[in-house]
């Protein structure tokens, strides 16, 4: 068979010691902040240092972005979102990547929604659980994914690939988090919660993606 191998790792070797270290000081982010708020049904300081989201924030043409930015975490938009990632990473014969789209970005959202019953923090009503985010945690850990499998494809070095990674994390997770705050749908700490929630558990999935691979016999993943 010519090209690439299919059994292109997830996580690049040269990424591993870093990314674990970032997956660990966000997973103990996850925790502080989700301490810090648990049971609030208000903006604390921080959030009210960026906005006061009583309201919805924008209007006109800008609260129209923020809505087309929002279908893309919700159910049809996250699903057309991984079918095409997923469709990328197997005509790149990437089925690790393939993989890790799918577990990550699920992964990452069940996560959110776990930590948010134990948090229990509210926005506009009781039964309106806010942290962290989850359609921040989507989006990022759907840009994290398939920066990994780019790294790899590309054969970036460290420098290079921890800069995609964590870019694409940062424009991903903004993005989302600017529509979710404007909309009013959750505090700016609600953001940064989900943001960290998806950095703590994509390393960790592609981790487990390439030892689970690596363990079969004859993988062709």
């Amino acid at each position: 068979m010519t090209g690439r191998p299919t059994t292109s790792t997830s996580l690049l070797s040269v990424l591993r010691a870093w990314l674990g270290l970032i997956a660990a000081l966000a997973a103990a982010a996850v925790v502080v902040l989700g301490v810090q708020y648990a049971g609030h049904s208000e903006a604390g300081r921080v959030d009210r240092w960026f906005i006061d989201p009583t309201a919805d924030s924008v209007g006109g043409p800008w609260r129209s972005v923020a809505l087309a930015t929002d279908f893309w975490g919700e159910p049809v938009g996250a699903a057309l979102l991984v079918v095409a990632a997923v469709a990328g990473c197997l005509l790149l014969r990437h089925r690790r990547g393939a993989v890790l789209v799918v577990v990550g970005a699920a992964l990452a959202v069940v996560a959110t929604t776990l930590v948010k019953s134990v948090v229990g923090r509210t926005i506009h009503g009781d039964d309106n659980l806010s942290y962290p985010s989850g359609h921040t945690a989507f989006a990022t850990a759907l840009a994290v994914a398939v920066a990994l499998v780019a790294t790899g494809r590309l054969g970036l070095g460290r420098a290079a690939g921890l800069s995609l990674v964590l870019g694409a994390a940062l424009v991903a997770g903004a993005t989302m988090g600017w529509a979710q705050v404007a909309l009013s749908a959750h505090y700016p700490t609600d953001v940064l919660g989900g943001w960290c929630t998806a950095l703590a558990v994509v390393p960790v999935t592609a981790w487990l993606v390439d030892r689970v691979a690596d363990s079969r016999p004859s993988t062709d993943i």
